[in-house]
């Protein structure tokens, strides 16, 4: 009986640890997989992820290569991925069908294939209105950093032209927007943002163009007219639109030869909404004063693009919502949508 006992006893001490173990590995197993592309997101979306998925991030330092992305994605059952990152059918191919959630830390989504993404009956996520302030602040500073050429006053510093022109007249003479017309291209919640910044500088009358009158700009003093009309009356142009079909490369040459000859425009949308061989020669002929732009094609720009040769183009490499509260709420929002999309709750900011 003893020793039944102790077998019995034994073999009780053994089946517990063996449940426990499948138990273990089971809650291990069905943890969800997610792919991140970027080591750099903000610590709390890390942690709101890993409590509750395994996490695979790609490590270095630079984005994610194609071919990597494509061996890394396969039986993920979700994606943190950003603008960089090109969702299209192969990757969705290579995903699998485990891939049920897409969170993209991003506004912008052309880079997302989202008609084959429905097909496929995947949910998106993105973030609306949290980088609004930050990419708003950074239009109205690019526009005064053109305008008021201080890309090329700083490098009148660096190279010895403020010593041979000192308090000349007519030296580095910029812009400003007093009793000027700024029309706005796309008045949604970065061009309204733009606008609101922009009203304490003496402009003397806002302009906007889009699919149709928005109150919001009723409100804020602003007037809705046609595209030709913006483009003809405006002294200072701000993109601000979504890229699609309708807006993809719509300033081109046509568009440029409307406008004023002392004209300025700013683009913080989407480089695709400008065609940029029309814009260079726009630049490069006077057709237009200036430019400044934050978003080109491609992305990065090559360091001997011609647009960088342009005295009167003022680059900066995409930064508009790169303001260090905005960006850790923006990936804490994306990590949200993967893990509330993971666990099958609404998502808090769902694009589909």
């Amino acid at each position: 009986m003893f020793s039944n006992g102790s077998f019995e006893g034994d073999e009780c001490v053994c089946s517990s640890r063996v449940l426990r173990t499948i138990s273990v590995s089971a809650t291990t197993m069905s943890r969800p997989r997610v792919l991140i592309t970027r080591r750099d997101v903000p610590q709390k979306a890390l942690d709101i992820i890993n409590d509750k998925c395994e996490v695979d991030i790609w490590h270095e330092s630079f984005p994610i290569p194609r071919d990597e992305l494509l061996k890394k994605i396969s039986g993920k059952d979700a994606i943190l991925c950003c603008v960089t990152e090109k969702i299209d059918k192969d990757v969705l191919d290579a995903a699998g069908p485990n891939l049920k959630v897409i969170g993209t830390m991003s506004v912008g989504h052309d880079h997302l294939n989202l008609e084959e993404i429905k097909r496929r009956g995947i949910k998106v996520g993105y973030t609306p209105g949290i980088l609004t302030d930050a990419t708003a602040e950074l239009t109205v500073a690019l526009l005064l950093a053109t305008s008021r050429r201080m890309f090329e006053a700083h490098t009148e510093i660096l190279n010895g032209g403020w010593k041979k022109s000192v308090w000349s007249p007519l030296w580095m003479n910029g812009w400003g927007l007093l009793g000027s017309t700024v029309g706005i291209f796309g008045l949604g919640r970065i061009g309204q943002g733009v606008l609101r910044r922009l009203q304490g500088f003496g402009v003397k009358r806002f302009i906007y163009s889009g699919h149709f009158p928005r109150k919001e700009g009723e409100e804020m003093g602003a007037e809705y007219v046609s595209f030709d009309n913006l483009l003809a009356e405006s002294d200072f142009i701000i993109v601000t639109c979504a890229l699609n079909d309708e807006t993809r490369e719509i300033f081109d040459d046509k568009a440029f030869a409307k406008m004023k000859n002392s004209a300025i425009i700013v683009n913080t949308s989407r480089g695709g909404v400008i065609h940029q061989d029309a814009l260079i020669k726009a630049l490069k002929t006077k057709q237009i004063r200036a430019a400044g732009l934050d978003v080109m094609v491609p992305e990065p720009l090559p360091t001997d693009h011609e647009l960088i040769t342009l005295p009167n183009c003022t680059l900066i490499p995409h930064i508009g919502s790169a303001e260090a509260t905005t960006r850790e709420a923006m990936a804490t929002l994306t990590a949200t949508n993967i893990v509330a999309g993971l666990e099958g709750h609404p998502m808090p900011a769902a694009l589909c």
